[in-house]
């Protein structure tokens, strides 16, 4: 999809209703299925945001960012993710919360970005963190600075994101399950499950939707 088109559709996504965790739960897997609202609350999550950038690539076409996390003694070494971060103490609203981890990881800066909206939250049982994505745009195609938590840039078509040919199933353990099949994007030669991939799948019902 060229990117005249995608900012042509940008009053009709602000105003579409969500897909919510129905949408979502088609890349879930099964056992994340049994953390309920009332299970996520005992647990205190962390608070988190994290930023879905749409933006023109060289051929004009419509991308979208993601990262390749760096390598490290942690629960999500080595994954792909959108650019963010938990909440800090100065942040005014998640949505800062998610431009300020975005410019920090990657060099995007929050006054070339427009929040188009907050889709619905993803808890993440590994690192107990609960996340709220925003769908965001720039015009330009964006300078990348990453910093040390960032591997590699990653940028997928809208066209990939929304081709089902692109869904695969994939073995994967975790601190929470061992061995278990899941559904995953494969783009790119690149594997998205998990959270983003609960992410992306929600982002690509919407666009279907004013498609």
């Amino acid at each position: 999809m060229d990117f005249k088109k995608f900012t042509n559709q940008i009053t009709e996504l602000k105003k579409i209703e969500l897909g919510g965790l129905e949408a979502k739960f088609k890349l879930a897997p099964k056992l994340r299925l049994k953390y309920d609202k009332q299970k996520i609350n005992a647990n205190n999550p962390k608070i988190a945001a994290v930023l879905a950038l749409f933006y023109p690539n060289k051929n004009n076409e419509t991308s979208i960012l993601l990262t390749q996390r760096a390598s490290y003694k942690g629960t999500h070494s080595s994954q792909i993710s959108f650019p963010g971060g938990k909440v800090e103490k100065n942040d005014k609203s998640l949505a800062q919360t998610a431009l300020r981890e975005t410019f920090e990881e990657v060099g995007v800066l929050q006054n070339s970005v427009e929040i188009i909206r907050e889709i619905t939250t993803v808890y993440i049982p590994p690192s107990n963190f609960l996340a709220t994505p925003f769908i965001a745009f720039t015009l330009h195609i964006p300078t990348f600075k990453t910093n040390h938590e960032v591997t590699e840039i990653i940028e997928i078509t809208l066209k990939e994101l929304l081709s089902d040919d692109n869904i695969i199933s994939v073995t994967k353990n975790t601190s929470y399950m061992k061995a278990t099949k899941v559904p995953a994007f494969s783009i790119r030669n690149k594997i998205i499950w998990g959270a983003t991939g609960m992410m992306l799948s929600e982002i690509k019902d919407l666009l279907k939707a004013v498609n």
